[in-house]
């Protein structure tokens, strides 16, 4: 694995960290109002960040996914408005993505061009009210009528719907399979019997939308099946491989920028006759915010290089995910504290960012799954067996 990145990923990174420095305008009114920028995000699309992943031949830009994972480095790098950064990672990785590993030909001709252009967003839904972490229990049902399938059910915390245009939704056409029943489905903003209910509030990541999808007798033609009927499970799959390995990647320059801050406030700040940076407290903290982020881009490399080669896995999608996340959050909690008043204060980057970071932590699996999927990997876990009267045996 090549660790120095090259000319090109430095200079492609360096542009987007120049862009996301002027994106994240009236912040903290967008946050009062959870909304996201439209402008900023026509500014992201012009600037190639939808295009990053997918082929030329889509109108994309086909880059790797090591050069993704830096470039994106970048934008968090310059950008303030971390929801503007998970909204473009779940069109990226849960939209994009899997409409170009399972897609039509058909399917990526008549929809990849506007995601990639912006000129559509996209919305993964499959979280429900009764399934979140165990994502393949699902209650959405998708029922075969001659060329259609109706969907029947409701989708929860689904980032980017409230001003989704194309909604990758997953139902299972037999409950009585299980995980291997489900099937994922291409359904549009205007297909009739899909609503979007934004009733939930967040605590943070609040400038990305998120909503419920209520569907009710919505035919979806069958020629907007994504994939075959049955291979949600491994389309979803495929979707967590490369969101768990990518969807943080911004915030690895999120991190870089609070810890440059933090590190120009120790140098400035004087108390008790001194600069602040002169007491070992202040500075192993800033030290410790620094190792914490070069092994969480390590473990981040490490995944997009492993996707390069084709390999979904791998430990590593989730232990970037884990190790990025969790030291975010400590991270920025060392950073309320250093700064202090200041730091606690609404509308600092300190208190943005821990509240930004707390969710991180939850949304494409909690710490505990990427824990839990770490160990199955590991062949840690062995499934029970029944046996014949009813006992539960390894």
């Amino acid at each position: 694995m090549r660790l120095a990145p090259t000319d090109e990923q430095t200079a492609l990174a360096e542009r987007l960290r120049e862009l996301g420095a002027a994106l994240g305008g009236d912040l903290e009114r967008r946050e009062r109002s959870q909304a996201l920028q439209p402008g900023d995000w026509r500014r992201c699309a012009d600037a190639g960040v939808f295009a990053l992943p997918v082929p030329e031949e889509y109108g994309g830009l086909g880059m790797d996914p090591l050069t993704c994972a830096l470039a994106l480095e970048g934008l968090g790098r310059g950008c303030r408005d971390n929801g503007l950064l998970i909204s473009a990672g779940a069109h990226l990785w849960a939209v994009e993505l899997p409409l170009l590993h399972y897609g039509s030909e058909e399917q990526k001709r008549r929809h990849l061009p506007a995601l990639v252009d912006g000129g559509a967003i996209g919305a993964h839904a499959i979280t429900e009210p009764g399934s979140g972490s165990d994502a393949l229990s699902l209650s959405a049902v998708a029922r075969r009528e001659g060329d259609h399938y109706v969907l029947d059910g409701t989708k929860r915390f689904v980032t980017n719907a409230p001003v989704a245009d194309l909604f990758i939704v997953y139902a299972t056409v037999n409950a009585d399979l299980g995980f291997t029943g489900v099937t994922a489905f291409l359904v549009e903003r205007d297909t009739p019997g899909l609503t979007v209910e934004t009733r939930f509030e967040k605590t943070g990541l609040r400038t990305a939308p998120w909503g419920e999808v209520v569907l009710r007798d919505c035919r979806v033609p069958v020629a907007n099946r994504l994939g075959a009927e049955k291979q949600g499970s491994k389309i979803l799959a495929t979707v967590m491989a490369w969101e768990r390995s990518l969807i943080l990647a911004p915030l690895l320059g999120t991190m870089q920028r609070q810890i440059d801050e933090c590190a120009r406030y120790a140098r400035s700040r004087e108390q008790f006759g001194s600069i602040i940076g002169r007491f070992p407290s202040v500075s192993h903290s800033v030290v410790g915010m620094q190792v914490r982020l070069e092994a969480a881009k390590l473990l981040t490399y490490r995944a997009a290089w492993d996707l390069a080669q084709g390999v979904t896995t791998s430990v590593f999608p989730e232990a970037a995910q884990l190790e990025t996340s969790e030291s975010a959050v400590q991270t920025f909690l060392d950073a309320v504290q250093l700064f202090g008043g200041l730091g606690y204060t609404t509308g600092t980057d300190a208190e943005r960012n821990l509240r930004d970071a707390l969710g991180t932590r939850i949304s494409s699996g909690t710490s505990d799954m990427q824990r839990k999927v770490m160990a199955e990997k590991l062949g840690l876990t062995v499934r029970a067996r029944t046996t014949a009267d009813g006992r539960h045996t390894p």
